[in-house]
């Protein structure tokens, strides 16, 4: 399916949830709606599904104007953040609903069809209990079974793990990738986790505020955010964010501190993404920031050190675990290699790579 939409905003009353935009969706990828909540993703997502109408532009499908044809007429499932199963039904027949729907298959048909997608998400000893019986994450995967069983072109997935614990997010979103690549539907996912854009691949437009700010590969969103703006959206931990001032030949962070960058001179802000820090120096042209820890949190394998420096406020994320004191001195490295500059109206100015 190839979905396009074209000056598409979206009102109600004095307040608007979206700004005019255009967005054609790669056919049969996968793309990301990043952004934080009320963001607009699921304004977009429901106009894409048909439940809304747009106050402006048009919709759409295959080159054909779909523009109000309301959801029912559509070839589009759609998965929520709350669960939603038939509660009498059991399990199987959950999954088969649409199948039944379809009219063309016979009971062989179904039922194998419905094993195999219980096998993938890993529900098929549960397939003759009822949804009540089942926990959270079951029977999200149930939900997750009964969309895939439609087999609709289009699939929206309006934030379906938030509801989750850590763990069941980890493994649905190993599983979701796997089962994304092996389909041909044109899938949108709404998260608010850049980590979960970066896993799920694909492509990604990130959001704020009603707007879409950019759209594209997600790897190359990601390591070259058009401004300031989606650098922030599309950074986890928040990218250290650094006023700078640029000389032509380089880039001064303080009295002592340059970066060998050629830009425009002017006011410029330095991003820099935490994994970019580092507590050993990697080559000699390396930047020392010498600071004072603030904070050492040990999440899973990393260590995010919050540090106030000659700079400012930085916070670095060092692989494996270490055990800082707090008020201790640190040091961070850094390399102008691994920046992002912008300029003063938060456009991109120069990406890691670009030297």
């Amino acid at each position: 399916m190839q979905l396009t939409m074209e000056g598409i905003s979206y009102r109600v009353g004095a307040a608007e949830h979206l700004y005019p935009l255009d967005l054609r969706l790669v056919s049969g990828a996968v793309t990301v709606l990043l952004g934080a909540t009320q963001a607009g993703k699921t304004s977009l997502m429901r106009l894409m599904a048909g439940l809304d109408r747009p106050s402006a532009g048009r919709v759409a499908v295959d080159g054909v104007d779909v523009t109000g044809v309301p959801v029912r007429q559509r070839k589009v499932s759609m998965v929520y953040q709350q669960f939603i199963n038939y509660p009498s039904m059991t399990v199987f027949d959950n999954i088969a609903s649409p199948l039944k729907l379809r009219g063309d298959l016979d009971a062989a048909a179904i039922r194998a069809q419905v094993e195999a997608l219980a096998r993938k998400l890993h529900i098929e000893m549960h397939l003759t209990k009822l949804p009540a019986q089942l926990s959270g994450g079951q029977q999200q995967r149930v939900a997750l079974a009964r969309a895939l069983a439609k087999g609709a072109p289009l699939m929206l997935l309006d934030e379906p793990l938030v509801n989750l614990d850590y763990k069941l997010r980890e493994e649905l979103r190993e599983e979701l990738s796997q089962l994304f690549a092996a389909g041909d539907a044109t899938v949108v996912y709404a998260t608010t986790e850049p980590a979960e854009a970066l896993l799920l691949g694909g492509y990604t437009a990130v959001m704020d505020a009603g707007e879409l700010l950019q759209y594209g590969p997600t790897a190359e969103v990601f390591h070259r955010p058009a401004s300031l703006r989606v650098a922030r959206a599309f950074s986890d931990p928040p990218m250290n964010l650094l006023p700078a001032q640029a000389r032509g030949e380089a880039i001064d962070l303080g009295p002592g501190l340059a970066l060998p960058l050629r830009t425009a001179a002017g006011a410029v802000t330095v991003g820099v993404r935490a994994s970019a820090l580092q507590l050993q120096a990697r080559r000699e042209d390396d930047l020392a920031l010498s600071g004072e820890v603030e904070l050492a949190e040990i999440s899973g394998s990393d260590t995010y050190v919050h540090a106030r420096t000659i700079v400012g406020p930085l916070v670095a994320q060092l692989g494996g675990v270490h055990e800082l004191a707090l008020g201790s001195r640190v040091t961070l490295y850094l390399n102008a290699a691994h920046v992002h500059v912008f300029d003063a109206n938060g456009a991109l100015l120069l990406a890691p790579g670009d030297r």
